[in-house]
């Protein structure tokens, strides 16, 4: 584009430019031919031969003149011959050719005018060296345009890096803090600019943020401990009555009372662990765990509770161990609840597996039972979403929920696939 318009300047400098000079020649020459018309209609031929003499003579090496006969023949002035692209009566027209005693032809602006004898004049201005004095103006300007460019580009290239590098920490801040990390903010200059605003404003913005994250988990730890409080007391009470319960009706619903109250106490443990996770908090308890590791203890723990249902749990994992930075109560809670959802709706085998590259580990775990349809895996992974298959079963739909936000807390995502048959639940965290 600046290429361009400079294509476009220059161009239009070097049209006004020469239209300018010869303009003026030709206005010079035309001067020249009234006057010499004047003098032959008073004079003849003679005193119009003899003013052309004097004027060569009188007016510098600019002048061009030529007057010819009816037949062509040199009369007076200081070219030889009349050109022969030149027609009498022609108006204003830029020629080049040679005058007399000079060894390079010359760009000139002349004016052809036939007189009533016959005869023909010829006036005109050389503009060689004007032509010349315009050219090298427009190659100085192309070179001028050319380092005005370079100058340019080479400014526009700073600005952009200077602007890349003030964006970039605000952009390393922001991508700090949706990992987790609440104390980091952005660095401050000392300067008076836009960049200098904006991360005052981003600082006074993660300050805030900070502060009703630490007021989340008061409020969550408050929540816990108030609501856990009275279900003791209530899972208690119902101990006492179930050792007085007069007959069997009467334990079988206090039974169904207390596994109830259970439920409960577990449905509220999870919600409090989503909301935790969501909001970024347990990350300072991250620390190196070894996944391959994690699987085998998940497979033994869940062992017996295969075997009780005809199922069977494998274990595939890289030979080299696979360590990631992590939560290892809050990730091994989740792979639990995705290996409790496998035994629970599935059937056959369950495998564990992980697979990892230098960026991320994807951790696994496959079923073979009925799978959720493509177009409900999304309700799935909601809060509180069950699909209708599932409701005479226990839970109350927080698990795929919880392990979606232990995912995101370690910077991750989980995916619900075909296993074809069965579902495959894929954790992917990154290193």
């Amino acid at each position: 584009m600046q290429l361009a318009g400079a294509a476009i300047t220059v161009g239009t400098v070097r049209e006004i430019t020469r239209g300018q000079i010869t303009a003026a020649a030709g206005q010079g020459a035309e001067q020249v031919r009234h006057g010499l018309v004047a003098i032959y209609r008073r004079g003849g031929t003679a005193a119009m031969q003899a003013e052309v003499s004097r004027l060569i003579r009188a007016r510098g090496p600019q002048l061009v003149l030529l007057l010819v006969d009816r037949d062509g023949q040199f009369l007076a002035g200081n070219v030889a011959d009349w050109p022969p692209t030149v027609t009498a009566d022609g108006g204003a027209t830029t020629i080049e050719i040679f005058r007399i005693d000079r060894d390079l032809s010359e760009r000139m602006r002349v004016i052809a005018t036939r007189l009533p004898d016959g005869s023909r004049l010829l006036t005109g201005h050389v503009i060689e060296s004007e032509l010349r004095f315009a050219r090298a103006m427009e190659e100085a300007m192309l070179l001028a345009m050319a380092v005005a460019l370079i100058f340019a580009g080479l400014a526009g290239l700073i600005a952009a890096r200077m602007i890349e590098r003030r964006l970039g920490r605000t952009v390393a801040t922001a991508d700090a803090v949706a990992a987790g990390d609440l104390t980091r903010r952005v660095p401050l200059g000392g300067g008076n600019d836009a960049f200098e605003a904006l991360a005052q404003a981003i600082n006074a913005m993660l300050d805030r943020i900070a502060v009703l994250v630490g007021e989340l988990k008061l409020a969550t730890d408050g929540l816990a401990h108030d609501l856990r409080a009275p279900l003791t007391r209530l899972r208690a009470t119902l101990e006492r009555a179930l050792a007085a319960a007069p007959d069997e009706a009467g334990r079988t619903t206090i039974l169904r009372a207390m596994d109830e109250g259970e439920r409960l106490l577990a449905m509220l443990d999870t919600a409090l662990r989503i909301t935790r996770a969501e909001a970024g908090l347990g990350r300072e308890a991250f620390g190196e765990v070894e996944i391959g590791a994690m699987l085998e203890d998940l497979a033994d723990m869940f062992g017996p509770l295969a075997e009780d249902r005809g199922m069977s749990i494998a274990v595939e994992a890289p030979p080299a161990p696979v360590t990631i930075n992590a939560n290892r109560e809050m990730l091994g809670q989740a792979l639990a609840n995705l290996v409790d959802n496998a035994l629970k709706y599935g059937a056959g085998a369950v495998t564990l597996s992980a697979v990892a590259d230098a960026r991320e580990v994807e951790i696994s775990v496959a079923d073979r039972g009925p799978g959720i349809p493509p177009e409900a895996r999304e309700d799935a992974l909601k809060r509180f979403g069950r699909l209708d298959a599932a409701r005479h079963e226990g839970g109350a739909g927080l698990g795929l929920s919880l392990v979606a936000a232990v995912a995101h807390l370690h910077g991750g995502i989980l995916t619900l696939g075909d296993n074809a048959p069965g579902l495959i639940a894929t954790m992917t965290i990154m290193r």
